[in-house]
């Protein structure tokens, strides 16, 4: 009987070192940043409760992690463009847009991971229509979205800004870089390099969970943020500091 006692308290010892080695290794990878609260009335897909941003050379990763299985949920298809939706994680950040290309101050730059199958907003890369991709959009309120609600920044007919070699021809602030987002279990990041890392290195971000829909007419605002799942400070405040 002791022989099988000390071996039950030997299991019960090494599975409590696994498990604590476990949830260390889970507070590590979830050490810094913005830490948000479950909310059980959010999808879990879309649930964050964890956003950072890190640098490490001249690559920036951008990283959520949520309730759910990232990625998991993506908009059904409507067969059209006119009124449909656009599944996404963003990191809005106080970056200048003109760090990627576009005209300095022209609204609050965002990294963004969409999916929608009614239209391909990547041309130069394949996997645009359905597939998870990444952007980068310019983005200002407007109230025709919605009162207080966001929208991706139009581009009036005739005006020729500053854009990004990505930009993928739509009338609006919105680039397709191409960089890949790796969806791993609760996880979602995505490696993003640049030419100036230190406007990276002094920003401060936030974390969102949204969908985003194509105005009915196509036209000015041709994209609005719509639904909001869930924002990681809770009042878009963009308290997250890269690095911290």
């Amino acid at each position: 009987m002791q022989t099988i006692s000390s071996i039950h308290r030997l299991a019960v010892g090494m599975a409590c070192a696994g498990l604590c080695h476990f949830a260390m290794a889970h507070e590590d990878q979830h050490d810094s940043g913005i830490h948000s609260a479950p909310e059980a009335k959010v999808q879990a897909p879309f649930d964050i409760f964890h956003t950072r941003i890190t640098t490490e050379g001249n690559i920036a990763t951008f990283h959520v992690a949520v309730s759910g299985k990232a990625g998991a949920n993506k908009p059904g298809k409507s067969g059209k463009l006119a009124g449909s939706k656009v599944f996404s994680y963003v990191w809005p950040t106080s970056i200048d847009p003109s760090a990627v290309g576009f005209e300095a101050k022209s609204g609050i730059l965002a990294f963004a991971v969409t999916s929608h199958p009614d239209f391909n907003d990547t041309p130069l890369f394949s996997g645009g229509a359905g597939e998870w991709h990444s952007h980068w959009v310019v983005l200002q309120p407007d109230d025709t979205c919605g009162k207080g609600a966001l929208k991706v920044v139009d581009i009036p007919e005739g005006a020729k800004p500053r854009l990004p070699k990505t930009w993928p021809g739509l009338p609006i602030l919105i680039d397709s870089p191409g960089w890949n987002p790796v969806f791993k279990g609760k996880t979602l990041e995505v490696k993003v390099p640049f030419d100036d890392i230190g406007a990276v290195n002094s920003a401060s971000f936030d974390g969102v969970a949204a969908a985003l829909r194509v105005n009915a007419s196509v036209h000015n605002p041709l994209l609005c943020v719509v639904d909001v799942y869930k924002v990681a400070s809770g009042n878009l405040s963009l308290p997250g500091k890269v690095n911290q």
